[in-house]
């Protein structure tokens, strides 16, 4: 006994141009796709229920293949001044919430942009304390490598003119050498750690937030990084098992496991582990650098608008030749964030000096700022470049000021990848970037802002859709090694299906901000529907 779907338009994307009007599913899996006709003529298959698509498309499951799941979680609950376009409108909307918080409890904001504002200004401890003298206050930056916070919070972290940069971070000081109250990378640790501890309950609730809200999109799976910051590493994770239970939530969530909490996970929360059909751990995750915004992404040649800085290094090249090393004790994977070229260049020679056993993949992460003999090196590596196409349309043009004209050639180059035979996989990297990957599709295809007319920044590393479409399907699959039973439609495979009211195929790319998701399907269950 089985389902059978019918009445719309079925892209399978084995290839670009497969498409079929009907499919059977039993117990999960795919067993036929064919004509209407062909399949309720089949002798040997009991049909039970019949879902009508009226017209819509089915496409393979989207699977995010980066982002912070219980992180966009709490950017939807918190406050979110992502968009904001000046100082001004920032310090209103912090006054006015500010008012509703007793003296002496966080004033917390997600995702400042100093890029949006007039003069990029940062607001630091200075303009902080316009807001509250009386609140500690930290304002995450849009990238999270970095915060900002006021003179209260300072004094609470002991952080004054005597205290020296810590490993793989860097306190920005003005011209007396007194802090500004801006942290990158580590440096953030100092005050973040002055927080109260989180209460599971929130941290449920945030889960379940952002996990409507994927399924909303159309995501049937994710790859995300969330078992580090929440406290008690084994607790997140049981959290995932409650949230994501099978029966009334489904959804495929491969968790990275960051290599502080590795041993917490493997060893000492073996028995809390479960084998569970829609939660895995998936590889262990390491930070070799920070990012381009901050100019703490660790780059071979200076800054072109700082000559003073290359970025940070938040490992040495033997601190994480040694991680990796300690992964592989694990018999794991690696995902290592690389924005930077020399990042990159450290997180080759660290997968190159141990290499992951065979039958697996590495992956390395972002990778904004390459370089030729480095993309020659990833050839010879079984690894996977996980990429969020959307940073192009949000980090450009004033990425060109960070790096200079000479460097733009191998940054943000996905097709030079895909040329190499390099295998890419797509995400959001949300919160950072919004969840919606017809966004993610669209900067893909367009490389500019939906809002933007040109021709697209780095014109000739655009994406055909097909290629688009594919870093958000079997490119996930790949980088998980999953490639025969996720990212396509076909005989055998997972029955998870992103139903969309349109095809793409038919459409200009800016259309494709239009189309709704009419039904996210997991383990062929509709887990939305409009």
């Amino acid at each position: 006994m089985g389902t059978l779907w019918y009445g719309g338009k079925i892209r399978t994307l084995q290839t670009e141009n497969d498409v079929y009007d009907a499919i059977y599913v039993e117990k999960g899996k795919v067993i036929k796709i064919g004509s209407h006709n062909e399949i309720i003529n089949m002798p040997d298959i009991t049909i039970s229920e019949e879902i009508n698509l009226q017209g819509s498309v089915m496409y393979p499951g989207f699977v995010d293949s980066h982002l912070h799941m219980i992180g966009h979680g709490e950017k939807l609950l918190k406050l979110d001044v992502s968009e904001l376009t000046s100082i001004d409108e920032l310090k209103e909307v912090l006054l006015k919430t500010v008012k509703d918080i007793p003296n002496g409890q966080w004033l917390l904001a997600e995702g400042f942009n100093e890029n949006l504002y007039p003069n990029k200004i940062v607001p630091d401890r200075n303009i902080l304390d316009e807001i509250s003298v009386n609140h500690p206050i930290i304002i995450t930056r849009v990238c999270r490598h970095a915060m900002t916070t006021n003179s209260f919070a300072l004094n609470l972290a002991n952080i004054d003119a005597s205290v020296e940069d810590p490993p793989g971070g860097i306190i920005e000081r003005d011209d007396d050498g007194i802090p500004t109250g801006y942290l990158h990378d580590q440096a953030q640790e100092l005050v973040r750690n002055l927080l109260p501890e989180y209460d599971f309950n929130y941290i449920e609730n945030a889960l379940a937030t952002s996990l409507k809200d994927l399924h909303k999109h159309g995501y049937t799976g994710a790859h995300s990084e969330d078992l580090n910051y929440y406290g008690d590493a084994t607790k997140t994770l049981e959290a995932f098992y409650r949230v994501i239970d099978g029966e009334k939530q489904k959804f495929r969530a491969n968790l990275l496991v960051h290599h502080e909490v590795a041993n917490e996970i493997f060893v000492e929360g073996d028995s809390i582990r479960e084998k569970d059909p829609f939660v895995e751990l998936g590889s262990i995750k390491i930070f070799a650098d920070g990012a381009l915004g901050g100019r703490t992404a660790f780059l071979s040649e200076a800054y072109s608008d700082d000559p003073e800085t290359h970025g940070v290094a938040i490992h040495s090249q033997e601190q994480l030749a040694s991680i990796v090393q300690e992964a592989r004790h694990f018999n794991m994977p690696v995902a290592i964030h690389t924005i930077g070229d020399l990042a990159l260049e450290y997180a080759i020679s660290a997968i190159e000096q141990f290499p992951v056993r065979e039958g697996k993949r590495d992956r390395l992460i972002h990778l904004q700022v390459t370089r030729q003999d480095l993309l020659d090196r990833l050839q010879k590596l079984s690894v996977v470049l996980d990429i969020q196409p959307r940073f192009v349309a949000s980090d450009f043009p004033w990425v060109e000021s960070r790096l200079g004209h000479s460097r733009l050639p191998y940054s943000f180059a996905w097709k030079t990848m895909l040329s190499h035979g390099l295998i890419c996989a797509g995400g959001s990297d949300a919160p950072i970037e919004p969840i919606d990957p017809l966004l993610g599709i669209h900067a893909a295809v367009t490389r500019r802002n939906p809002s933007e007319s040109h021709e697209g920044y780095g014109e000739k590393e655009k994406l055909s859709l097909y290629e688009a479409l594919q870093l958000f399907t079997i490119g996930s699959a790949k980088a998980i090694n999953m490639e025969n039973k996720r990212g396509i439609i076909a005989t055998g495979y997972e029955a998870d299906f992103t139903i969309l009211s349109e095809d793409l195929f038919e459409l200009e790319p800016d259309e494709w901000l239009d189309v709704k998701v009419e039904k996210t399907v997991v383990d062929n269950s509709i887990m939305y529907e409009r």
